[in-house]
């Protein structure tokens, strides 16, 4: 088996939402993931999934226990330690896109490197042309969003996720706001840039069908993981 890219201990997550009331979101999770995984997270809502991919992305903070990512205990950082692991460890494709309209394809992608600073413009062209092309978008580069199909619109998300060779992609249901045929695309071009660069990607998802692309399924209920089990015949072997 790969090294493990994370390493989750005992975590504990409370809200306390008055001095009588609170919620107790994770009851003491532990859970590893591997490099090269493609995993999906799954559980009703309330069950703790979405406080968990929240800690996964240094969004939230546990209460108690340890997140170890590649390496990295995430208990010894400040909040620009933080920011800064968000932007270079991590990458992130949501339900609703994210992008910014009134930008191009090209420059959405751009963003977080652009962000990071010292690559030349030259350099940060190259890049997300190529990572537009590797989803499936050459010569779409100027193209805006309104402008995009919302399948293209996910393609453009996924290509900014990569823009900084992440450790791992975290996906909130990115298939959520897609009809069948868009999904089927985004989850096999999921499934190849898995396959093809070995990126981890731990993905949130409600519906099963989706779930049988990835390798294993770690099911929250009430904040515990009440089952983490391989995918033994999913869709992702049924590809040539």
């Amino acid at each position: 088996m790969n090294k493990k890219i994370i390493e989750i201990k005992n975590l504990v997550k409370i809200y306390n939402l008055s001095e009588e009331v609170s919620v107790n979101a994770l009851k003491g999770v532990s859970v590893d993931f591997h490099k090269g995984e493609f995993l999906s997270i799954m559980g009703s809502s309330g069950s703790g999934k979405s406080t968990f991919m929240n800690i996964l992305g240094f969004l939230d903070t546990p209460t108690s226990g340890t997140y170890v990512l590649d390496g990295i205990d995430g208990s010894t950082l400040n909040d620009d330690q933080k920011a800064e692991i968000r932007n270079r460890k991590i990458g992130f494709v949501f339900q609703g896109f994210n992008l910014l309209s009134r930008t191009s394809a090209m420059e959405n992608v751009e963003l977080p490197l652009f962000y990071k600073g010292g690559v030349s413009n030259k350099e940060l062209n190259e890049r997300a042309r190529g990572l537009l092309d590797l989803v499936g978008l050459k010569g779409r580069y100027m193209h805006f969003p309104n402008k995009l199909s919302g399948g293209e619109q996910q393609r453009v998300a996924i290509a900014r996720s990569l823009i900084n060779n992440p450790a791992i992609i975290l996906a909130d249901e990115p298939t959520g706001n897609l009809d069948s045929k868009n999904t089927e695309d985004i989850m096999n071009l999921f499934t190849s840039l898995n396959r093809e660069t070995g990126i981890s990607i731990i993905m949130v998802t409600h519906e099963p069908d989706v779930a049988e692309y990835t390798d294993r399924i770690v099911l929250f209920k009430d904040g515990e993981i009440i089952d983490d089990s391989p995918v033994k015949k999913n869709r992702r072997n049924k590809k040539k």
